[in-house]
């Protein structure tokens, strides 16, 4: 099984019940390109239905200049928590909101320059 992300194919590596990790293109033992995908099921009480989670963690291993290092692994993780019950279309809205601030500018200056007040 693999998981096509953008213009990368990522290969199945390792999974567990909750947890999926796939190696990348540029995957070797000393350098790190890693989708792990996991969810935690919902915990319901008498009075909620519960959440249900589910997360996406990007590793990859960047080539560093200017640094006391050569190499160092970034991380892109996100994580969302969705009440059972919530309709598909207030969820595609949620994620197409968060995949459009993701892509813009605005965050990209978050990440790369620490910058939080616009």
């Amino acid at each position: 099984m693999s998981l096509s992300v953008n213009t990368k194919t990522y290969s199945l590596d390792s999974s567990a019940p909750n947890l999926v990790k796939y190696a990348g293109p540029a995957h070797t033992s000393s350098v790190k390109d890693v989708i792990a995908l996991g969810r935690t099921n919902a915990k319901p009480t008498s009075v909620f239905s519960g959440v249900v989670r589910s997360d996406g963690k990007l590793t990859r291993t960047l080539t560093l200049t200017g640094a006391l290092t050569p190499s160092a692994d970034a991380i892109l993780e996100i994580k969302m928590s969705v009440p059972v019950g919530a309709a598909s279309a207030d969820i595609d809205a949620m994620l197409n909101d968060m995949g459009a601030f993701l892509a813009s500018a605005t965050y990209k200056d978050i990440v790369k320059k620490s910058s939080i007040n616009f």
